[in-house]
């Protein structure tokens, strides 16, 4: 923003007449000078550069002390939504952010330029490079986490990682089989206690480095190195053995039937042997990262990928927490589509209902009456999936009674009435003491506690509300709250994501489960690795069974996501955790 038009702002806000801008007020010397925090001499000039731009008019009293006239040529709305569009033109997104954030701009057009800058969320073409860019921008309602593929832990992260980094081998949830990924082959002895692992040749990480067994063997040395969450996975791995730079082999403790999906998670996401990791991945994806910091994340298209380079050239994430909404944009604009929609006039939208469920977990670690199996079942009484749909809707299209949609519609889920969690209330010796329940503040997690909050009270049940603002760690939720309200979203491969669910030590029955039950849920799954699918499924749903029937864990809806689309925008793909493959993606302009 030139320094005229934040003289121009400064002026207009302390001066300019709200009924008629453009009649003229009289001011002295003096007083604009207090107001520009500048000599009299330096008003004059700084008043005379505004005359230049045609944005006021000023007529100086004659002689000391006489009063001058000064008029607004121009509304201060005016020049700052010129402002605002000339930083969308540059490309200055975080400015124009800024910029609608400034206290001098009214809540009018603070929501005008809300609504334009969200139409510059979609493709835009850039022509003025040599050979023309097709970049993709997005907008993100959380800031980003942690990007370390040793460490991932929501689905936002294991997608953006997903997009820069590759596996040997891939999930295909059309054929619920394994693809060659950095692997174009595999084979595993009679006993599962040896698997080889052939990997492609040629494949260059973004900074250059041709990958070869060594980068593989590191990779997984790291997850140990650093004390990844994810070692339950790979502590069967007594050896692993590289033969020249394209053969590596792991060598067992026991039989594994599963080992192709815990060598294809994202946690072996495969890394650099030569670049100590900075918080950045390097990779051998699609796209690679080429700015990261709090306001945006910048992913460009890697030319030297070793499968179909992407066709959007640069995609931007653009982190606006206070602004987004939950629904997933992936608009388009530009000079050709702005005349026929504006961004919330949408040519189409696709549901896909994710795998896994939003749910209440129960926190075994800290004491209180909540650890009384009657007061557990009276909040599952209260916490009705049928009620909840009914009364609250939204993104909630089915009561689940397992992470997995098709298990729950097995079952017949029934609404039961509130006189019930009375009486458990009443057997259970229940006295009016306060239950605190901790959820994320977002739209529909503030509506089922605002909702489990009434209906508690009407069942004599003293709930507490305990918002969960950023930065709060697990330790806070462990010492101040007895439940949580949480979403667990499987990804494609639902076996791997289930098992991570009950074993992953990050997760939040690790944190609020006492080892009692911890341990009860390990021995259901303690020798998983070594059965068939019908026989990991089965023990899978066991485990889920034992922590359903205790009520530790109390499940709500499954969730429908929806994106919003043009037309125009095709490779449309969706991948694990709901969202678009932007490596697929292509606008036909």
């Amino acid at each position: 923003m030139e320094i005229s038009d934040v003289h121009f702002m400064r002026l207009a806000a302390a001066l300019q007449p709200s009924e008629r801008p453009e009649e003229p007020i009289r001011v002295t010397i003096e007083q604009l000078s207090g107001l520009l925090c500048c000599t009299p001499r330096n008003v004059k000039f700084i008043l005379r550069r505004l005359e230049e731009k045609a944005l006021i008019s000023w007529k100086p009293g004659r002689g000391r002390g006489h009063t001058s006239s000064l008029a607004f040529l121009r509304s201060m709305e005016e020049i700052q939504e010129d402002t605002f569009q000339e930083l969308l033109v540059q490309g200055k997104i975080k400015e124009a952010i800024e910029l609608i954030g400034a206290p001098e701009v009214s809540s009018l057009l603070r929501e005008r330029l809300w609504t334009e800058l969200n139409r510059q969320m979609g493709f835009h073409s850039e022509p003025e490079a040599s050979t023309g860019q097709d970049v993709l921008r997005m907008m993100r309602n959380r800031h980003l986490e942690r990007l370390d593929p040793a460490f991932v832990f929501t689905a936002f992260e294991a997608y953006i990682i997903g997009q820069v980094c590759n596996t040997l081998v891939s999930y295909d949830a059309a054929s619920k089989g394994f693809l060659p990924g950095l692997a174009h082959t595999w084979e595993h002895s009679d006993q599962y206690t040896r698997w080889t692992f052939y990997l492609r040749k040629g494949v260059r990480f973004h900074h250059g480095k041709t990958m070869t067994a060594d980068d593989v063997k590191y990779t997984l040395e790291r997850l140990f190195q650093v004390d990844s969450h994810a070692l339950w996975q790979y502590r069967d791995i007594a050896e692993v053995k590289t033969k020249g730079d394209y053969t590596i082999s792991f060598c067992l403790s026991r039989p594994n039937l599963f080992f192709l999906h815990l060598i294809g998670s994202l946690y072996m996401s495969i890394l650099p042997s030569d670049v100590v990791f900075s918080g950045i991945p390097t990779g051998t994806g699609p796209f690679r990262i080429t700015n990261l910091n709090k306001d945006v994340l910048t992913l460009t298209a890697f030319d030297s990928y070793y499968g179909i380079r992407p066709l959007l050239d640069r995609v931007e994430i653009w982190f606006l927490p206070d602004r987004a909404s939950s629904v997933r944009h992936y608009e388009l604009s530009g000079p050709e589509n702005d005349e026929l929609m504006a961004w919330n006039q949408y040519n189409s939208s696709i549901d896909y209902p994710a795998l896994g469920c939003r749910y209440i977990v129960f926190n075994l670690r800290r004491e209180g009456v909540h650890h009384r199996k009657e007061i557990r079942e009276a909040l599952r009484i209260a916490y009705d999936r049928v009620a909840l749909i009914r009364e609250l809707r939204g993104s909630r299209y089915t009561p689940a009674d397992s992470l997995l949609p098709w298990i729950s519609s097995e079952r017949q889920v029934q609404e039961r009435p509130l006189k019930e969690a009375e009486e458990l209330l009443r057997q259970a010796g229940y006295a009016g003491e306060p239950i605190q329940l901790a959820y994320p503040p977002k739209k529909e997690e503030s509506e089922e506690a605002e909702w489990l909050e009434k209906r508690c009270h009407a069942i004599g049940l003293h709930l507490v509300l305990y918002p969960l603002h950023p930065g709060r760690s697990a330790e806070e939720i462990l010492h101040n709250a007895d439940l949580l309200i949480g979403e667990e979203v499987l990804e494609d491969d639902w076996e791997w994501g289930m098992m991570n669910f009950y074993k992953n030590r990050r997760n939040y029955l690790h944190y609020l489960f006492n080892p009692a039950q911890t341990e009860l849920l390990d021995r259901e799954t303690e020798r998983i690795f070594q059965l068939t699918k019908p026989e990991r499924v089965s023990c899978l749903l066991q485990a889920e069974q034992l922590a359903r029937d205790n009520f530790w864990i109390l499940h709500g809806c499954h969730l429908n996501k929806r994106a919003k689309l043009s037309q125009s925008l095709l490779g449309l793909h969706t991948g694990s955790f709901g969202f678009l493959d932007i490596s697929r993606l292509w606008v036909k302009v």
